[in-house]
């Protein structure tokens, strides 16, 4: 049996490099008073008066160094994994730099995977902040990097969000060159819907709830804006098991059906609904920590459509004494008490990543 993680991130030396010449969110901040490095991406924690625990999260070889990835994949069992640059990729470039950035973050992906003797494959990054047609070019350009088994987009899109009319030349381009959308949430919601108290909570409202919902969210202005309808082909890979989306296709459907605004401009006709695209456009992660959670996801998408993942570098143990993760173990748990028999658990684990990416 093959394990394959799909969900893991690296930031590649070049990039690390990039976000350590940077003032402004996003940026690499240190301390005086600590030796400890701290990757700043949400605005919220770019304020010089929140103590260093809360300002971004700890930054350290984890994040860049592959023989760590490496080594983690050999305490967990795991075979082979697909690396993906983590948020906020390169949407804050000038779209000049983008481009140029895009080409070298992918090169830089394709080589570390090439040099891994088969462990590891990529999703590259794409410049979203350029023009279009240089985003198309290097959707284009992939096919030339062995590696690569698709894209990470975040759900920002090109800064309007995934319903952006401009992004359909980026879905037409991914459609006609079969590269797979890993869609991964972006900045979750915004900072005042946590509440004035939300420093005093760590970062658990962002990340348990503002980045699945932001995920559920994305998805439905897909559904609602006909991107299902238009790119009938278009495969996408969502994030944290596609969020609250199982939990709530149901009643996004029921919403659709009984609006009578939708109705009257006729776009409720002729038109896919959220369970066939979940069973036919949809991939989702294993990444949930919960059996409940899954089961969910597996109802939704059926279980030849969910794929095993870690989350890497993030989520480790609080614990230094501690070598395997908490993190990881919950998600091999959660795998095995929601699968009926071990040849979905199989698939699960690592033979659905294998078939629909092609990994060899």
């Amino acid at each position: 049996m093959s394990v394959v993680d799909i969900h893991t991130h690296v930031y590649p030396p070049s990039y690390i490099s990039l976000l350590r010449s940077r003032t402004t969110v996003p940026y690499i901040y240190s301390s005086p008073s600590s030796p400890i490095h701290r990757l700043i991406i949400l605005p919220s924690d770019d304020d010089a008066s929140l103590p260093p625990s809360l300002r971004g999260r700890p930054v350290g070889p984890e994040y860049w160094d592959i023989s760590h990835k490496l080594r983690f994949m050999d305490i967990h069992g795991i075979d082979k994994s697909v690396i993906s640059l983590a948020n906020p990729w390169l949407d804050f470039l000038s779209p000049r730099e983008g481009a140029k950035w895009a080409r070298e973050i992918n090169n830089e992906v394709n080589e570390i995977a090439e040099k891994s003797q088969g462990r590891l494959y990529g999703f590259a990054t794409l410049p979203l902040s350029a023009p279009v047609e240089d985003i198309v070019a290097e959707i284009e350009r992939l096919k030339t990097l062995s590696y690569i088994r698709g894209v990470v987009m975040g759900t920002t899109g090109l800064g309007k969000g995934m319903d952006d009319e401009t992004l359909d030349l980026v879905f037409a381009a991914l459609e006609r060159e079969s590269q797979l959308i890993f869609l991964h949430p972006h900045y979750g919601l915004p900072s005042s819907v946590y509440g004035p108290r939300a420093t005093e909570y760590g970062h658990v409202l962002p990340l348990a709830l503002g980045f699945p919902l932001e995920t559920t969210v994305a998805v439905t202005r897909m559904l609602l804006s006909g991107v299902w309808d238009r790119f009938k082909r278009l495969n996408v890979l969502l994030a944290h098991s596609g969020g609250t989306l199982p939990f709530l296709a149901g009643r996004i459907e029921s919403c659709v059906r009984h609006d009578s605004f939708l109705k009257k401009t006729g776009k409720i006709e002729n038109r896919r609904d959220v369970w066939d695209v979940l069973k036919n456009n949809v991939y989702l992660d294993a990444v949930i920590y919960s059996h409940v959670g899954l089961k969910a996801a597996i109802g939704a998408s059926t279980s030849d459509r969910i794929m095993f993942g870690t989350d890497h570098p993030f989520f480790p143990p609080l614990e230094e004494s501690e070598t395997a993760w908490p993190s990881v173990n919950t998600n091999y748990t959660a795998i095995k008490n929601s699968l009926e028999n071990s040849e979905d658990e199989t698939a699960v684990l690592g033979m659905n990543a294998m078939r629909v990416l092609n990994l060899t």
